[in-house]
């Protein structure tokens, strides 16, 4: 009997969850899957903090963006709890009980609204990863990808030190991170851990220690080689970076404001599996 009632009450949750992300959230519903607990975290973007809804299950940490919280988020991000990194952090000066999520992918801080909280995420983070792992999952062989650098961080490039400006604009380089110019990052080289079939944006610096073959040559790249670039050129270029904006838009905002109104890590079930009949 409480088997069934777990089963029941459980996939009630699931769906719960699935449902407030609209079409996306199908890719949640499984079976076999536990929500173990659910809260708000704020995650550091190469723009600003924002408060993102996430979500750890027995077997993967999903998040998303919060449009109304508690009912309705976006971007449905899942990563599989074998491919996950976590890096305890000491208190920085705009992020407070914070940790790093590295994964194979995509690898970001985000941090909680208390350090008791904080705790908990990456105590039971950790703890459904050795389930996965001791259950016979596969354990992650591949490189981890790096944190990028918010764009606040520098007003320089981190290669060649020019400064950026609304035309010398900021990108980021896949493979290490670092804020860097255009001329800087004109190369692009596969990053297999991140995407094994589009070559991807890289500094030099990591476009030579990648052993990279010879540039690849299209009509684009060519164009770069010129005095200037035309618009289409520049479309194609903010489309490669995550919500690109204007340069002077970088807000300075204090993520602590949604502490009050986000919903607190819910620890739904301690033993992390079924009941034993």
């Amino acid at each position: 009997m409480d088997q069934l009632m777990f089963a029941q009450e459980n996939w009630e949750r699931v769906q719960a969850v699935a449902n407030t992300f609209g079409r996306s959230g199908k890719l949640l519903l499984q079976s076999d899957r536990v929500l173990v607990g659910e809260g708000t975290l704020v995650k550091q973007g190469r723009k600003k903090q924002q408060p993102k809804a996430f979500f750890l299950f027995n077997d993967v940490l999903a998040y998303g963006g919060v449009v109304l919280n508690g009912r309705w988020h976006k971007k449905l991000q899942i990563i599989p709890l074998e491919d996950v990194l976590l890096e305890d952090l000491e208190d920085g000066v705009r992020m407070k009980n914070q940790w790093l999520i590295r994964t194979p992918r995509k690898s970001f801080y985000v941090s909680a609204a208390s350090y008791e909280e904080k705790r908990a995420w990456i105590e039971h983070i950790e703890e459904c990863k050795d389930r996965v792992l001791q259950s016979g999952g596969r354990r992650s062989t591949l490189d981890f990808a790096s944190t990028w650098i918010p764009d606040q961080a520098s007003a320089i490039c981190m290669r060649c030190a020019s400064k950026f400006t609304k035309t010398h604009r900021r990108h980021h380089c896949r493979k290490c991170g670092f804020l860097v110019c255009g001329p800087c990052s004109r190369k692009r080289a596969l990053i297999t851990h991140i995407d094994s079939a589009k070559q991807l944006r890289v500094c030099r610096t990591c476009y030579l220690s990648l052993g990279a073959a010879d540039e690849v040559q299209d009509s684009t790249r060519q164009r770069w080689d010129s005095a200037g670039k035309s618009d289409e050129d520049e479309l194609e270029e903010c489309s490669e970076e995550e919500e690109e904006e204007p340069e002077f838009r970088v807000e300075e905002e204090d993520p602590s404001r949604w502490m009050d109104s986000c919903s607190l890590y819910i620890y739904i079930r301690p033993e992390h599996i079924r009941p034993q009949s």
